[in-house]
């Protein structure tokens, strides 16, 4: 008889240090429903399993600062400002390991911040398929594209770490394409990303229609 698997842990890492220019303005702290982006994208994580939401922002962005703060985030500040997402990633990551020590079978999450549609059924989907089979890696899938977030068992931080600096996250998910799982979901938020002032328009209309029904 197995023994059970310990209670999952899960670390998100939620990577805030880009400059918008494509939306002209800051992105995250558009009004969407009464709250920021980035607020939204911080809620769809307020689950028992998730004990850390680290946020990781440059040193001159004191108003996203602010709003992380008082949505009760980690707030990241590296020494130097970083050049692209994977820099983020492993900045949050390194603190998390310093100031938490996850085991290897505890889990982190990738959740880039202009994904404010989130559904938080959806990651509780994702939470439950993780903590009942640890794959190396799981990733939401809708009609076959995958999505965000993206959960890893953290005994794969050192295989990110070791990639060559001029690869991204996705050489990592080829190059173990093989323990990489696919979870298909019934909801398109994990597609929703902002990065244009049409896709905020199209944001606003999809937060604002009512909900269908069969």
């Amino acid at each position: 008889m197995t023994s059970p698997l310990p209670a999952l842990r899960v670390f998100a890492v939620i990577p805030a240090a880009g400059r918008s220019r494509r939306m002209g303005q800051p992105k995250l702290l558009l009004p969407l429903g009464g709250r920021t982006i980035l607020a939204h994208v911080l809620a769809a994580l307020d689950l028992p399993e998730v004990v850390c939401r680290a946020v990781i922002l440059r040193s001159d962005d004191a108003a996203l600062r602010a709003e992380a703060v008082r949505c009760r985030a980690n707030v990241i500040i590296p020494p130097r400002d970083p050049p692209d997402m994977r820099a983020s990633v492993e900045c949050g990551l390194a603190w998390i390991q310093a100031a938490q020590q996850p085991a290897d079978h505890d889990a982190w999450l990738l959740l880039p911040a202009d994904h404010p549609l989130l559904d938080r059924g959806v990651l509780a989907h994702l939470l439950d398929h993780f903590s009942r089979f640890r794959p190396a890696f799981l990733v939401p899938t809708f009609r076959g594209r995958r999505g965000h977030p993206l959960l890893a068992r953290w005994d794969t931080v050192p295989e990110l770490r070791s990639l060559p600096p001029d690869v991204g996250l996705n050489h990592l998910l080829r190059q173990r394409a093989g323990d990489v799982r696919e979870l298909a979901v019934e909801s398109p938020t994990v597609l929703c990303d902002l990065d244009t002032p049409e896709d905020y328009a199209r944001l606003l209309r999809q937060f604002d229609a009512p909900p269908t029904t069969a």
